[in-house]
């Protein structure tokens, strides 16, 4: 049987890590295998891929330098890890996947969705059976953000930058109506489990 591949989406400070961990939890308590890991990332070869991507010091990376940077790191992920889990039945819980370069590369850096699509070929035959959204303002996330101790070079892009990743996301959405979930990330912790698992409970019963 196929494992269920499930990602995360969200701005800077959206709240994905806590959900993360409860979706892990929901599925561990329910004698599920679980894979979790991060674009980029997960890795060795995708964690250098990162450190290039989010060092403050290159600041004159490309857009299209950036686009393919992650097409990169995501096609070594799906090799590597991602789908011989869930060829061995694994539910597979990743934190951003192909709509971040969608809406970061794609709408964000102006590079255009359908560029970033043919840059991803590869991983557009193994997109995910869910992907939630969790919906917070920029305004909202980078206010979270201000006690980090460190700010990536993504974190540290202007509030206007930050307006279109958002808006972009909002585009995506109306792409993928039936596969992203919309989460009010700005609910209290509790709530935004509660939705997230909500969603979950009607996909587990079929």
């Amino acid at each position: 049987m196929k494992g269920l591949f499930i990602t995360l989406e969200g701005g800077e400070g959206s709240g994905k890590s806590t959900a993360i961990n409860a979706i892990n939890e929901y599925f561990l308590s329910r004698g599920y295998k679980t894979l979790v890991s991060r674009e980029p990332g997960g890795i060795k070869i995708g964690e250098e891929i990162r450190s290039v991507i989010l060092d403050k010091e290159n600041t004159m990376m490309t857009p299209e330098c950036e686009t393919l940077l992650y097409a990169a790191s995501r096609i070594q992920l799906l090799n590597e890890k991602i789908i011989p889990a869930l060829n061995d039945g694994i539910v597979v819980i990743l934190d951003r996947y192909i709509d971040s370069s969608f809406v970061y590369q794609g709408v964000a850096r102006g590079v255009g969705i359908k560029n970033v699509e043919r840059a991803n070929g590869f991983a557009l035959s193994y997109m995910p059976n869910i992907t939630f959204f969790l919906d917070v303002r920029p305004e909202v996330g980078l206010k979270r953000l201000s006690g980090r101790d460190k700010m990536d070079r993504l974190d540290l892009e202007s509030i206007d930058f930050h307006n279109k990743v958002y808006n972009g996301y909002l585009e995506v959405m109306g792409m993928y109506p039936e596969r992203i979930k919309r989460i009010d990330g700005e609910q209290a912790p509790e709530l935004v489990i509660k939705q997230i698992t909500d969603v979950l409970d009607k996909v587990i019963k079929g």
